[in-house]
């Protein structure tokens, strides 16, 4: 229930703090004196779009901020998923200030509007006299039935699994979107991977072969350079028999010396190396052989190489080898792409049989619910002096699921006997509207869980013995919530816990509105002056004290 609601610079209101009580709150004033004021700063704690021209001329901002107890509400999971400190008492405010801002806060910390708007939608409704509006809807209607006939929490459940399903069928498209378009690559993929299997990348070295070939074509210059460097080591006065000789030239003064004993040991290890060299090029100068038929191999096997560099943008093995292990994944990941379409379609073919099932349920449930519901109406109907009028549900069975599941429901509307019921749209007027709304929220006020409901002026249209029954209605709705209804009948007015009134006055040339909370003897008066206007008489005052009797 709302504890007390802050308006500061609103409109006419330089500030107020009303304290609510629990049960039926009342709330009167002349007409222009800024009743509709509280109903437009209750509808900034639930989340509406700001009108920034109602800020008043005190400040540059606008402040409206309610206390909500919320005990009774299980909301600790909502504070949590939200990184909202949780108090059974709850501070919700909105500011709104004239450069455009709006801000929004929930026990002090700034919210996006949304998250204000999911808290307080469940805590506080309004309901205007242009909310009949809402019963005109086919969506609005089921939503009824289904918490009359106590399977809200069932129909809940079911559009959580739905949504879930829906979500999940819309991965299946993708997924197989995915698929064709893979697999209409499939067979390019895997002619290409054909080309470079023949390759052996992961064997042939194909920087080798190049070398090789390299090799091939210089030849005869490799040969003369083999050539030369063995004669130049190894044929007469080469360098192999001119240190021969310094070193027999040396071999004496090194037993003597240790300085030339070091230079000729140098100089003979370098004799061997050199013989050594001259061997090795003697050598390979003998191995040199060219097999032109393998020649022609190597040069085919580099040119297939080649152009599968230019065709795949390679700049060398390393890279070609890379994208060839891609193509081998890609038909690995086609495989399981295609294992995870299969599993995820077998497993919504069963979700949906299930939905079907859970759907058919509801809708068995929602039917036999009806002649109950039906007769409950009548009950209320009749106690809001709409004797002969009826409600019927007539619920039908729809061809494919939704998130409410299969049923579809309009609700027909017969205002005396003997008339043939038509869509409700089609039929009340404003009043019975009002009557009618007021009738389902008693009923739906005993199904759901305590919260507060706004009334603005649901008494339109109404007077004498049907305004005491709407009067009675709304006390007994109080007896399980808080009910706030704004009024001018002294028949309601009389009826309330707790009486509220608004007035307006004109201080230094400015218009102000004023909310008070009357005592029983300002509450007798006040419902004397909705009965007989300003001129209040003796008589008014004996009926107002037998109203509240």
């Amino acid at each position: 229930m709302i504890s007390s609601l802050r308006i500061e610079n609103f409109a006419l209101i330089d500030e107020v703090d009303i304290q609510f009580t629990s049960g039926f709150t009342v709330i009167t004033g002349e007409t222009g004196s800024g009743k509709s004021i509280l109903l437009n700063a209750l509808s900034l704690i639930l989340g509406e779009r700001a009108n920034f021209s109602i800020i008043g001329d005190r400040k540059d901002k606008s402040v409206v901020e309610a206390e909500i107890e919320v005990a009774e509400f299980n909301l600790e999971s909502f504070f949590t998923e939200n990184e909202l400190d949780y108090f059974e008492k709850c501070i919700v405010r909105r500011e709104i200030s004239k450069q455009g801002r709006s801000r929004a806060f929930i026990n002090d910390t700034p919210v996006q509007l949304s998250t204000l708007r999911a808290l307080t939608s469940q805590l506080v409704h309004i309901h205007s006299q242009y909310n009949t509006l809402e019963l005109k809807d086919l969506s609005f209607q089921l939503n009824v039935l289904d918490i009359l006939s106590g399977n809200k929490a069932k129909v809940d459940e079911f559009r959580s699994i739905y949504i879930k399903f829906e979500k999940d069928s819309r991965r299946l498209k993708e997924l197989k979107e995915k698929l064709s378009a893979s697999s209409s690559m499939a067979d390019y993929n895997e002619f290409q991977l054909a080309e470079l299997n023949e390759l052996r990348l992961d064997v042939v070295d194909y920087d080798k072969i190049q070398n090789e070939l390299n090799s091939a074509e210089n030849i005869d210059d490799i040969k003369l350079s083999y050539d030369e460097l063995k004669e130049g080591l190894n044929g007469n006065q080469g360098a192999i028999e001119i240190l021969q000789a310094l070193i027999a030239s040396l071999a004496k003064s090194a037993q003597i010396d240790e300085g030339i004993k070091e230079l000729h040991d140098r100089v003979e290890s370098s004799l061997i190396e050199l013989i050594d060299v001259a061997s090795e090029a003697e050598s390979r100068l003998g191995e040199i052989d060219i097999d032109p038929v393998k020649l022609l191999e190597l040069s085919e096997q580099m040119n297939y190489y080649n152009k599968a560099i230019h065709k795949h943008n390679s700049r060398n093995q390393t890279e070609l080898i890379d994208y060839w292990n891609q193509l081998k994944s890609t038909s690995v990941d086609d495989d399981e792409l295609q294992k995870e379409v299969n599993l995820l379609e077998n497993d919504l073919i069963a979700r949906k049989e299930n939905l079907i099932e859970r759907a058919d349920l509801l809708h068995e449930n929602r039917l036999s619910s009806i002649p109950k519901i039906e007769k409950e109406l009548k009950n209320a109907l009749q106690s809001l002096k709409l004797v002969d009028t009826e409600l019927v549900f007539r619920l039908t069975k729809l061809e494919s699921l939704n998130e409410t599941g299969i049923s579809k429901l309009e609700i027909f509307f017969s205002p005396n006997a003997g008339i043939e019921p038509v869509p409700v749209h089609r039929a009340a007027s404003g009043g019975e509207l009002s009557r009618v709304m007021l009738a389902l929220q008693s009923l739906i006020s005993a199904k759901t869980k305590l919260r507060t409901i706004f009334f603005d002026e649901i008494d339109t249209g109404v007077s004498g013995d049907v305004a005491q029954k709407v009067g009675a209605t709304l006390t007994k709705m109080g007896e399980g919530m808080q009910v706030i209804a704004i009024t001018h009948l002294p028949q309601v007015a009389a009826k309330g816990g707790q009486h509220l009134k608004v007035t307006k006055s004109v201080i230094d040339g400015k218009t102000k509105s004023f909310v008070t909370q009357l005592s029983l003897e300002d509450r007798i008066e006040e419902t004397a002056r909705l009965m007989s206007g300003d001129q209040i008489n003796a008589a008014a005052l004996e009926n107002a004290k037998a109203l509240m009797s």
